[in-house]
């Protein structure tokens, strides 16, 4: 089984489930995919690194192997998740304290 793949597309659905259920509706706005280009900039730069060098190595039975460059799909999809759930949590705690 692809725990790999299926775990990240799980976090990915979470993620956009969280956004819509807080109302901060983050997906919607322009500066986020700003923002998440940004990051993705530094993803490929370090997991590039990372995953091009072989200091991280995955088990090819849990992933789909969909690579962009030396970095798996599912890095991508994690990485998504990671930083749009921090923000969604901020945004909504901010929004609480108004």
């Amino acid at each position: 089984m692809k725990e790999y793949t299926v775990l990240a597309v799980i976090s990915v659905a979470i993620t956009v489930w969280v956004d819509f259920k807080s109302k901060t509706l983050l997906l919607r706005r322009k500066e986020f995919y700003l923002f998440i280009s940004v990051i993705l900039f530094f993803k490929f730069l370090v997991n590039g690194y990372l995953t091009g060098r072989q200091i991280v190595i995955y088990n090819p039975a849990d992933f789909l192997g969909a690579r962009l460059g030396s970095i798996p799909l599912e890095d991508f999809l994690f990485g998504f998740s990671m930083v749009t759930l921090s923000i969604v949590f901020w945004e909504h705690f901010k929004k609480g304290r108004r």
